[in-house]
């Protein structure tokens, strides 16, 4: 994923968690992709904790191997095919380690991936988790175990997940599964299923549950966070068949964030992904009420165009995303954005990229994630659009993309020079150990000398400089929120 601006993952990141006094067996867990699959390993941990399983960051004692794939983009299952490879040389030395892989990769390929990769002894799809101990007990008796069915419920609100490899400050809590959206590029509606919501009670009691343990920032994660809506479980879709009181009484995204807000006043909100459609105005004034709501929204675009968007089956033109971006600049006027961008969609012209370079220019970003388009097996795309433009084109229009971001990304830090802001230190800095890094409100990174904080800490912090990705600044004393 090297095509990002800023690299917020832990891509391959082993993740462990404080061992289980009596558990015997280790786990070893790998995760790729999106943050709904680092938030899906922290569930598969927390069931194998109590199947007898710690976790460990040493591969060579783990008794099971499991990789929490993604099928987004085809680098990314190349990267989880060399993975394997390792795993494959490491069960030679110790044979009765077992591999499994979870996640969309295992979704889209099902069984097949137990004919492509004979290392791999277990296939197991996003909602099917809650059988790993069955399917363990399989591969144990000599049987190959694969469950990928895909559930018309949220399958996992009554499990409180582990926190793995986490700071002890900031967490995810999953709000909703799936998406409906039928994006012609993207495999998640089939990798992930129809879009399904989770019980706000449920959610409550879980970032009441990590405010008690210390956590002082949640994001709510979903693919498509703000069509969130809840009236008693099953499918959006059902919705239409709700009876009135149970539309009367239903709890959508922006309802969702107040109650969020209200329950932990002192913890710091933040949410992803949204998708433009699906940002109602309603959002935006609930953001706007509540301090503890980031002033961030990740707002995925993708392209320019209307005429590349209507390819790609968004819901929103290029002149309705601008009147989005304008409602954003109007209710939240410091809100920090950023954008998911595609370079090279089948079809597109140099007016077309031309409208995306405009488009930029036009929101400035804060930051963004770039690629060029990578055809996804089984997508409409893939079925019915040729990929006719050319690597080479491909390239020189993400560079251009990227060259601009990076620009647009320099013109929003300097903003902040000078300015006194608010920052949540998460962990040490990654070039220094004498110096802290956190966030503002609006995502933005920021390194400052450590003196006496220490993570979880809510700091002032004077910004005196800036690179194109980081505020560097001092502390000035502690936020009202510490």
């Amino acid at each position: 994923m090297e095509e990002k601006i800023i690299d917020e993952s832990k891509q391959g990141q082993s993740l462990t968690l404080e061992a289980k006094e009596g558990n015997k067996r280790k786990l070893y867990i790998e995760s790729y992709g999106c943050q709904m699959n680092f938030s899906d390993s922290e569930i598969v941990a927390s069931i194998l904790t109590e199947q007898g399983f710690n976790t460990t960051q040493h591969l060579e004692e783990a008794d099971l191997v499991l990789v929490n794939t993604c099928s987004i983009r085809d680098k990314a299952e190349q990267t989880v095919r060399k993975r394997l490879e390792k795993y494959n040389a490491v069960k030679k030395i110790n044979p009765k380690m077992k591999v499994g892989v979870l996640g969309c990769m295992a979704e889209r390929l099902k069984s097949k991936f137990l004919e492509e990769e004979k290392i791999v002894d277990m296939v197991v799809g996003p909602d099917a988790y809650k059988d790993i101990p069955n399917l363990l007990q399989e591969v144990e008796e000599g049987r190959d175990a694969v469950n990928v069915i895909l559930s018309k419920e949220e399958t996992y609100g009554d499990i409180s997940p582990v926190r793995l490899g986490g700071n002890g400050v900031t967490a995810f809590v999953s709000i909703t599964r799936g998406c409906d959206n039928m994006c012609t590029f993207c495999v998640v509606p089939f990798t992930r299923g129809r879009e399904r919501s989770r019980d706000p009670q449920s959610i409550i009691q879980e970032v009441n549950e990590l405010a008690e343990k210390g956590y002082k920032e949640i994001t709510l994660l979903g693919q498509n966070v703000d069509s969130y809506l809840w009236y008693g479980g099953g499918l959006k879709k059902d919705f239409k068949n709700a009876s009135e009181m149970q539309k009367a009484t239903a709890t959508n995204f922006a309802q969702l964030l107040d109650m969020v807000a209200m329950a932990q006043p002192k913890m710091r909100i933040r949410f992803s992904t949204s998708n433009p459609q699906d940002m109602t105005e309603d959002v935006l004034h609930a953001m706007a009420k509540h301090q503890n709501i980031c002033n961030y929204i990740h707002l995925p675009v993708q392209s320019g165009s209307t005429r590349i968007l209507k390819e790609m089956n968004r819901q929103h033109t290029r002149e309705e995303y601008f009147q989005l971006i304008d409602k954003v600049r109007e209710i939240l006027p410091d809100c920090g954005i950023s954008q998911d961008m595609i370079a090279g969609f089948p079809t597109e012209t140099e007016e077309d990229h031309q409208d995306t370079l405009s488009l930029m220019e036009y929101v400035k970003y804060d930051f963004g994630f770039m690629f060029m388009y990578s055809e996804r097996p089984g997508t409409l795309a893939e079925r019915k659009l040729e990929d006719d433009i050319p690597e080479a084109t491909k390239k020189r229009r993400l560079q251009e993309i990227i060259t601009l971001q990076q620009k647009h990304s320099a013109y929003r830090t300097q903003q902040f020079v000078g300015q006194t802001v608010e920052v949540l230190i998460e962990k040490e800095s990654k070039k220094s150990d004498q110096d802290w890094s956190g966030r503002t409100p609006q995502n933005t990174v920021v390194v400052f000398a450590k003196e006496h904080y220490k993570p979880g800490d809510f700091v002032m912090v004077k910004i005196n400089d800036c690179t194109s990705t980081t505020l560097l600044g001092e502390a000035l004393g502690y936020s009202e929120n510490n």
